[in-house]
């Protein structure tokens, strides 16, 4: 069987990790690895590629859960208010659902907030104040308030 030796420049799930060296089977190299540029054969250029490559996408990972925990401290006790119509007894005609709350986040952050990053158990079918958290990652989360009004 005839191998080659390849420096991976994405992680590869059951291969390698981005920055890693191995051998491969020479087909799976030529007809997976490199097309889709995945890898690159491991001459001394093609090792100081990957570790620049490796290095400018940790930076950017960093500076990206930089930027989150900055956001994640901004919306942090922030307050939303939802005028909804009400049928009786302070019932909401409709509901507030967790995409109403990140299209609202969105639209006053800028930043495309996904309605899965809105922890709400089942939507907000009361008038009252409610803890809503939103979620960035598995760490970094923030909790704000969201109040629904009745509509004059």
């Amino acid at each position: 069987m005839l191998t080659m030796r390849v420096v991976f420049l994405e992680n590869v799930p059951n291969v390698a990790r981005a920055g890693e060296e191995k051998e491969v089977a020479d087909g799976y190299g030529r007809n997976f690895l490199l097309p889709r540029k995945l890898a690159l054969l491991a001459t001394p250029s093609a090792r100081r590629a990957a570790e620049l490559e490796v290095r400018k996408r940790q930076e950017r990972q960093e500076r990206f859960a930089a930027e989150l925990g900055i956001l994640a401290q901004q919306l942090e006790g922030h307050v939303l208010t939802f005028k909804a119509k009400v049928v009786e007894e302070e019932r909401l005609y409709g509901s507030i659902r967790d995409s109403n709350i990140a299209e609202e986040l969105s639209r006053l952050t800028g930043l495309e907030i996904e309605r899965k990053q809105v922890e709400l158990e089942e939507p907000i079918r009361q008038l009252g104040e409610y803890e809503v958290t939103v979620r960035f990652g598995k760490d970094l989360a923030a909790t704000i308030k969201v109040i629904v009004a009745q509509e004059e």
